[in-house]
């Protein structure tokens, strides 16, 4: 016998933007419930991104889920480019007048979780043959099985934040959905350990062996990166020959500050642009991963998914309270206008950073005169500073 749940709003996954969805739906008064095909414990322990644009700690703060980020996540005023060794510091605070906060999506995450189970949060785990249907009618459905029973859930609105690899997008008929992608040649390794960061700011690094990357969680836990062939197996790196290339490829002036131990976490993680368009069909909207990719070059997956959570919350919002549907029937032109924006500068960083395989010896001169051109010229380092910082909402 199957089960009739009823809601407003069905959000299929249950990462950080269907977690936000829900809390910012909430504190409006607004039913949701979730479904992710994993477990709680599985989400919350996924190693993600960990720079926070201004926007994004609003939304945590709108949410009610700000304040361990306020305690505990570090201010950052700027960044660092390094070319072959040449430095040149991206001044945020001096560009922009803003600054962002280094705080792990895990922890994001974890807070978002607190505070949905304490405010009562429905939520369906291990689902994992969610079935979106009557996409185009006023009363969409999902169905699906959990603990050997069998739902059906009757609401106004399905948000898809179920990621590259979820159903919801795959709903829309390939008739009308348009993907654009890039799928780069090479991939990120990267590795956590229990060290002091070797510096105070993030620095992304162009070195003729390949990108290089040292980042940081905490002021006692670091995060780096290296550019490696996409057929690499984490197997292939030891911990030794991670901190050697690392080292290298960041130069002498850098590694001198090196702080190597054992690696707590080894990943290696593919790199890709991807867009699909829209991101509405009928009362289905897609959201986070499930409508785009970028690049972790500059800092904007996680980015980039809030600001679609925090158009399509007051989007919903508005239907809500004013019985308005002009933002809902807006969203997807909204969102991707900025989407497009955000993939420009996620490539571009991409391109200049990374060495490419195809690469000829005037292509890497361009990069060179990249690099100088941005070093030398404030205006070029304000356009960097600015899309770091996050592009307006709107």
């Amino acid at each position: 016998m199957t089960k009739a749940v009823r809601t407003q709003v069905c959000i299929i996954g249950a990462g950080p933007s269907g977690l936000l969805l829900s809390q910012l739906l909430a504190n409006a008064g607004i039913d949701t419930v979730v479904l992710d095909r994993r477990d709680q414990a599985y989400i919350e322990s996924r190693i993600r991104a960990g720079v926070l644009e201004p926007g994004t700690v609003t939304a945590l703060e709108e949410a009610g889920v700000a304040d361990r980020c306020h305690a505990e996540g570090l201010k950052h005023d700027g960044f660092n480019l390094a070319f072959d060794g040449d430095r040149h510091r991206i001044d945020l605070v001096g560009l922009t007048g803003q600054s962002v906060t280094v705080y792990g999506q895990t922890e994001v995450t974890k807070d978002l979780f607190a505070r949905r189970n304490a405010k009562g949060q429905a939520f369906y785990f291990n689902v994992d043959d969610a079935r979106p249907d009557d996409l185009l009618s006023d009363r969409p459905t999902v169905r699906f099985t959990h603990d050997g029973g069998e739902f059906e859930i009757s609401c106004d609105y399905i948000a898809g934040c179920d990621g590259f690899h979820g159903v919801s997008r795959t709903c829309i008929p390939q008739t009308i959905l348009k993907t654009f992608e890039r799928t780069y040649p090479f991939g990120w390794l990267g590795i956590m350990v229990e060290k002091p960061p070797v510096a105070d700011e993030l620095v992304y690094a162009n070195h003729e062996r390949g990108f290089a990357l040292a980042s940081q969680r905490s002021e006692s836990r670091s995060r780096y990166y290296l550019q490696c062939d996409p057929g690499d197996r984490v197997e292939d790196w030891s911990d030794g020959r991670f901190w050697d290339e690392l080292a290298l490829r960041l130069g002498p002036g850098i590694a001198a500050n090196l702080q190597t131990g054992p690696s707590f976490e080894k990943s290696i993680a593919p790199l890709r642009s991807f867009v699909a368009e829209p991101m509405r069909h009928g009362n289905l909207f897609l959201a986070g991963d499930a409508a785009h990719i970028v690049p972790p070059t500059g800092a904007k997956g996680l980015n980039l998914a809030v600001a679609d959570i925090r158009l399509l919350s007051r989007a919903l919002i508005a239907f809500y309270r004013d019985g308005t549907d002009r933002e809902l029937a807006t969203y997807s032109a909204r969102a991707l206008a900025r989407v497009w924006k955000v993939e420009r500068f996620s490539w571009q960083l991409s391109m200049l950073l990374h060495q490419f395989p195809d690469h000829s010896p005037f292509e890497q001169r361009m990069q060179r005169a990249e690099f100088e051109y941005i070093a030398g010229s404030e205006t070029a380092s304000r356009s960097i500073a600015e899309n770091y910082v996050g592009l307006p909402l709107e």
